[in-house]
């Protein structure tokens, strides 16, 4: 790879020349690289899940684009080089985070994060048979982290299910079972 400075030949340059070069601009620069071909090897499975994944999350990233608000959302946090459809498909591509699930007396305290944001936090009372109890959404706390939720009852034997979803929908399960 080799980065091209102040040269009018390759000023307005772009595209392959055989197949031998490639010539692209990236952050106002340009460079010059070996072509690369298609791989000859079969893909690993591992290959096609994240292929699948990356589809997904592009597909999601056409989609949500077309919403100005979380255009200027995504466009926010783009750094230098960087646009909102690239923040929206890095977004897709990774689930939230649940750090941690406590009880404060009757209220339920979820510590969630993900690298944009949490958009809701659903929360699921079950007792030991399965039956779901109570259900209900968490509310953001102050500190943007922590998400509380005031629960009636806590039965013995039973969970306690909680739900993180990003914008792009994808979902974190966690489960505490109660003593």
């Amino acid at each position: 790879m080799a980065l091209v400075k102040d040269n009018l030949l390759l000023y307005a340059v772009r595209g392959s020349l055989g197949d031998q070069f490639t010539i692209y601009e990236r952050n106002d620069q340009i460079i010059i690289a070996k072509k690369r071909g298609p791989s000859k090897k079969k893909p690993t499975k591992k290959q096609l899940e994240a292929r699948y994944k990356m589809k997904i999350a592009a597909a999601y990233a056409i989609a949500i684009l077309q919403d100005p608000e979380l255009k200027a959302y995504y466009k926010s946090l783009a750094g230098p080089g960087q646009n909102a459809y690239n923040m929206a498909v890095k977004d897709a591509y990774k689930a939230p985070e649940i750090q941690n699930i406590r009880f404060e007396e009757e209220t339920v305290v979820v510590t969630a994060k993900n690298e944009f944001r949490v958009a809701s936090i659903d929360i699921r009372v079950v007792d030991a048979a399965g039956s779901i109890l109570e259900r209900g959404k968490a509310v953001l706390g102050r500190n943007g982290v922590d998400w509380h939720y005031k629960i009636a009852n806590l039965p013995p034997g039973g969970k306690v299910v909680v739900v993180a979803v990003d914008l792009p929908g994808n979902e974190t399960v966690r489960e505490v079972r109660l003593e």
